[in-house]
């Protein structure tokens, strides 16, 4: 096995040793994190040779995400803005059935190109609809909340 494929989490779960080294991670990079602050670190990078990194309040979040999933041994995919999808990659994303992700595209709910006879779909727009869906699914719940509250239902 390659060291490339070693490290690629996309095909295969982390084991315990890269959740142990991932969460010992994220303690350290949490810890010398502030809000919305660069984050400082300094890497031996042996012989005595330090190099010091500064990672943006960005950069920072990211990587504890993906020390957090890791570390709680669950794996992951890394899907670039422009990468173009085909319509089950799609529908596993929205995690809903192709059939279904097919009609949100008939409806233009979600923009889409063809190659071939093929949809597909860039991963900017779908990220765009699922982040207007969950916005939409937020404040219906908080509607409902409210409503509850009102009604003494809670």
């Amino acid at each position: 096995m390659s060291a490339a494929h070693q490290l690629d989490f996309s095909d295969r779960m982390p084991d315990e040793i890269d959740s142990r080294a991932a969460n010992d991670l994220r303690t350290i990079i949490a810890s010398l994190t502030k809000d919305d602050q660069p984050t400082e670190l300094k890497l031996a990078l042996g012989k005595g040779k330090i190099a010091d990194v500064i990672l943006t309040p960005a950069l920072t979040q990211t990587l504890l995400d993906v020390l957090r999933l890791v570390g709680a041994g669950r794996g992951f995919q890394v899907i670039p803005v422009e990468a173009s999808l085909t319509t089950q990659q799609a529908a596993d994303l929205l995690n809903v059935s192709r059939p279904y992700l097919v009609g949100l595209l008939d409806k233009a709910e979600i923009p889409f190109h063809k190659v071939g006879r093929h949809r597909r779909i860039r991963a900017e727009d779908l990220f765009a609809y699922r982040h207007k869906r969950d916005e939409k699914r937020a404040s219906a719940l908080s509607a409902l909340a409210e409503d509850d509250a009102k009604l003494d239902l809670i």
